[in-house]
């Protein structure tokens, strides 16, 4: 009994490491983007994909990292943390922005979490 509650402490501490660690990366690689966007004639089209790309990168490092420790379910807990990242990403969006809603990009979004989630996590489970 005493084992099982050790490992969902870790397995929950990995998770929440995760998606922090996807979120800091996402930060550094935007701030990097609008450095870029602000001093070269890249077009302000390109804002969308790149947004994607960033988020599905910093996700599957992010659950790949989270992941290394638990050895197991790395399916799920890859989901979870694909997930946890769109779902404070969305909740942070509606309280900055009035006029905020979801739309065919969040969908995109959210199913780019969730598959490069379960990818980085099956990527951490499996890494030696």
């Amino acid at each position: 009994m005493e084992v099982n509650q050790e490992n969902n402490k870790l397995v929950v501490k990995n998770i929440f490491k995760g998606i922090g660690i996807s979120m800091l990366f996402s930060c550094i690689c935007l701030l990097v983007y609008s450095l870029i966007l602000s001093y070269t004639n890249i077009s302000e089209t390109t804002i969308p994909p790149v947004i994607i790309i960033i988020t599905a990168i910093s996700i599957l490092i992010g659950s790949s990292i989270g992941n290394i420790k638990i050895k197991k379910n790395g399916i799920l807990n890859g989901a979870i943390i694909g997930g946890g990242y769109i779902l404070i990403l969305y909740l942070i969006s509606s309280l900055l922005n009035v006029r905020f809603s979801l739309n065919i990009q969040s969908v995109i979004m959210m199913v780019v979490g969730i598959i490069f989630g379960v990818l980085g996590g099956i990527i951490g489970v499996n890494r030696n």
